[in-house]
């Protein structure tokens, strides 16, 4: 498996040399994005939705919208690569056995785990260069980390408020909370480990990490675009 992390860094790293490349070729700006990781429960939804919104009314050019791309990157990564609709559950953070994996593969039903991993890669490195989104999970912290213009965001919060947001958000009764939780968080967690060899809660991934259980949506929302709005003046 050490393998595939040097050979995705390096494919990370060759795609960005290329897209700084084209950048100064064509003289452009560097352009926004966010990426968001986390926890389950954690306003992760409430805070990427209400954060593009905000920065969309700061926005004086007409022709920037910024975008959010949470379930919406599904959709993304297989209109980019032309992928069929059978394939759009193996783009999820749900990570699978290398058997099941390979024998699925083998039997057509849908391309390996690493190829989709790559996609979706390819797909987050694009949607970076073009700025002026907010990417939520999926390693696009990682992926993007060496970008100009990004800021990175963990939303972390104390179990029993994200239980009791979770219940109430998705009308859950405690104990199916409870399994869905710990279902998400470590499917999140094996998937940055299993594709990038990275621990999720290693806070030197995140230029900011924020306990939603201390801080209302609204305050957290203002936090990061205004570090958005320092970061993007400093490297336009």
């Amino acid at each position: 498996m050490s393998g595939y992390f040097t050979n995705y860094s390096s494919y990370i790293n060759s795609q960005l040399i290329s897209l700084e490349k084209k950048r100064r070729d064509e003289k452009r700006l560097v352009n926004p994005f966010v990426t968001i990781s986390r926890q389950t429960g954690a306003y992760g939804i409430t805070v990427s939705k209400g954060l593009c919104e905000s920065l969309q009314k700061l926005e004086k050019r007409a022709n920037c919208t910024w975008t959010l791309f949470d379930r919406e990157l599904i959709g993304k990564v297989a209109q980019d690569h032309n992928l069929p609709d059978r394939v759009l559950p193996y783009l999820s953070e749900a990570t699978i056995s290398e058997i099941q994996d390979i024998m699925e593969e083998l039997f057509d039903v849908h391309p390996s785990q690493y190829t989709l991993v790559h996609k979706t890669g390819e797909t987050i490195l694009h949607l970076a260069q073009l700025g002026f989104v907010v990417m939520v999970g999926r390693a696009s912290n990682i992926i993007t980390a060496k970008m100009p213009g990004g800021v990175h965001v963990r939303l972390i919060g104390p179990f029993d408020r994200r239980l009791q947001h979770i219940e109430e958000y998705y009308r859950m009764d405690e104990k199916k909370a409870l399994a869905f939780i710990h279902t998400e968080d470590q499917n999140r967690k094996d998937y940055v480990k299993k594709y990038f060899g990275r621990d999720i809660e290693d806070p030197l991934l995140y230029d900011l990490v924020i306990n939603t259980g201390k801080l209302k949506p609204h305050e957290i929302i203002h936090a990061i675009e205004d570090l958005v709005l320092k970061r993007f003046n400093s490297c336009s």
